[in-house]
């Protein structure tokens, strides 16, 4: 399934998205004894989506996609996104001749680079992105594939760390590369308000067995600039919720982003920042495309 917050009627509402009818199911309709909240609703595991697929099945609470507007699919985290650094080797290895540089083998980590983005950065589909918040003009975009939690844990062997992922979406982790350079440590410069759009939808697990197999892709102004396999993470899913489980508790509706691959603006000689009318498109299927214009 395809689950989405939607704002109707001037409300939050949570929805299964149905592409091949171009409808959203409305589960405040359709199954209104569960949480309106996508938090509350991963929480409840299988038992709440059981429910969901049973609404899906049905005629009721139906709405046209385009009566609604898409949201974040989780609107407000209860803790920041955690991301990763550095996890694709060509996306390392381009950044070597930059101002964030690690060249040669040292431009590949020896273990996962994590840091995260504040909670007020998340916004949803097709909101701007307000590059004019970034006092730098070095706007960039990281299209990344995201995995949420759902059954939480302290301590998850790799060998089980597939049992927590409850699904998956897209991160676009919007980054200020000057203030990401200046602060020595990246968590201002990629924490700016707005700078984390997310969606359009969160894919159940079930509809991806191997993540491995799934494909990033992200257009700026229709130019692919961005095209690898999932399945060139450095570390995989597995060994970043092994690794983030370590040292802290994750929980129901925490946001894992886990990489970008090549072709960010940085990456260009010279650089190619962002700017006012610029729309960064990224599509992972079956998730769908998170499109956003630049303010």
């Amino acid at each position: 399934m395809l689950l989405v917050t939607f704002i109707e009627s001037g409300k939050n509402r949570l929805g299964i998205l149905d592409h091949a009818r171009d409808e959203v199911v409305d589960l405040s309709r359709a199954a209104p004894g569960l949480p309106p909240d996508m938090l509350a609703f991963i929480a409840l595991g299988e038992s709440g989506l059981a429910e969901a697929r049973r609404a899906m099945a049905s005629r009721t609470g139906r709405l046209p996609l385009a009566q609604v507007r898409l949201m974040a699919p989780i609107p407000k985290p209860a803790r920041n996104i955690f991301c990763v650094g550095k996890n694709y080797r060509e996306h390392a290895q381009e950044l070597q001749s930059t101002d964030l540089k690690g060249g040669g083998a040292e431009a590949i980590p020896e273990l996962p680079i994590i840091f995260t983005k504040a909670t007020s950065s998340v916004i949803g589909p097709n909101e701007p992105i307000p590059a004019w918040l970034d006092p730098t003009h070095t706007t960039d975009y990281e299209g990344e594939l995201a995995v949420v939690i759902g059954p939480g844990g302290r301590g998850i062997a790799r060998a089980n760390a597939m049992r927590h992922v409850y699904g998956y979406t897209i991160v676009n982790d919007v980054t200020s590369r000057a203030l990401q350079r200046r602060h020595q440590q990246w968590f201002l410069g990629k924490s700016l308000d707005g700078f984390c759009p997310m969606g359009p939808a969160i894919a159940t697990a079930d509809e991806m067995p191997d993540a491995g197999t799934l494909r990033v892709q992200t257009r700026v102004n229709g130019e692919l600039r961005q095209d690898a396999p999932v399945s060139g993470l450095i570390f995989d899913i597995p060994t970043l919720i092994e690794t983030l489980s370590r040292t802290l508790t994750l929980a129901p509706g925490d946001v894992i982003a886990t990489g970008t691959p090549a072709g960010v603006g940085m990456g260009f000689k010279p650089p190619i920042f962002l700017k006012k009318g610029d729309v960064v498109a990224i599509t992972i299927d079956p998730i769908g495309t998170l499109e956003n214009p630049v303010a």
